[in-house]
């Protein structure tokens, strides 16, 4: 009896003493945080070098970094710390992006989020055959709001680049095959009206999209944002002052 006891008090005793550590091992096992995109750190600029403005989506993310090291010792490549999705949010935040440094050169693109379906409920990605479905921004109203971010770019008396929209993949999500022709169509009468050099990328893309782009996916693969990047650049140092 006298050892059946101890054995129920010993068992007790180990027991409370590992619970909290089991706990503390649970808690311990959580999912490791997402390594922060090189893109979005900050910059410090080299004194004596012109300074770059990259604005743009998720595609512009994908060449920051290759863009920053193609002109390493040539310029201070700054972008905002955002995917600056569709025109409507380039109104509301362009005043922030630019803040209050003087620029040499804006490298610039709306268009895929401007293009892409939206849910009747604001779902992201919709079928565009769906009822209900529209475009994130109409193209009269992408032509309104990227003719008021145009004339705002002019103020800073940068040199401005129009980086055409790239193109929208067979299979795609939320995407039609041939919007970007659209898009990028009432976007060149802006810049053509306005003298705005074009960085042709939808060209320079179908030209390779195979081997660049993602299947089905509007992305591209590491590979094709490098491509982009020095397509960028290209365009980029006939606008630095010299």
């Amino acid at each position: 009896m006298t050892r059946n006891l101890f054995l129920a008090f010993s068992l007790t005793l180990v027991t409370s003493i590992m619970t909290p550590a089991t706990a503390d091992d649970a808690k311990k096992k959580t999912p490791p945080t997402r390594k922060p995109n090189s893109a979005m750190a900050r910059v410090v600029d080299e004194p004596g070098l012109p300074r770059v403005l990259l604005i743009g989506d998720s595609i512009s993310i994908g060449y920051t970094v290759p863009v920053r090291e193609l002109l390493k010792g040539k310029a201070n490549v700054h972008r905002p710390l955002t995917n600056c999705g569709p025109t409507s949010k380039g109104v509301a935040e362009i005043e922030k992006w630019l803040g209050d440094g003087k620029w040499d050169v804006i490298h610039f693109n709306w268009g895929l989020h401007d293009l892409k379906y939206m849910g009747p409920k604001g779902q992201n990605l919709a079928d565009p055959s769906a009822d209900g479905s529209h475009q994130q921004v109409p193209p009269a109203e992408y032509e309104a709001n990227l003719s008021q971010l145009v004339a705002r770019l002019k103020k800073t008396d940068a040199k401005l680049i129009w980086r055409s929209t790239t193109p929208v993949p067979t299979g795609c999500k939320g995407r039609v095959v041939g919007d970007s022709v659209k898009y990028n169509a009432i976007a060149k009468k802006i810049m053509d009206e306005n003298k705005i050099a074009i960085d042709d990328q939808y060209a320079f893309a179908m030209s390779r999209l195979e081997q660049i782009q993602r299947p089905a996916n509007v992305h591209f693969s590491p590979e094709g944002s490098r491509e982009l990047a020095q397509q960028a650049v290209a365009a980029i140092l006939k606008s630095l002052p010299q």
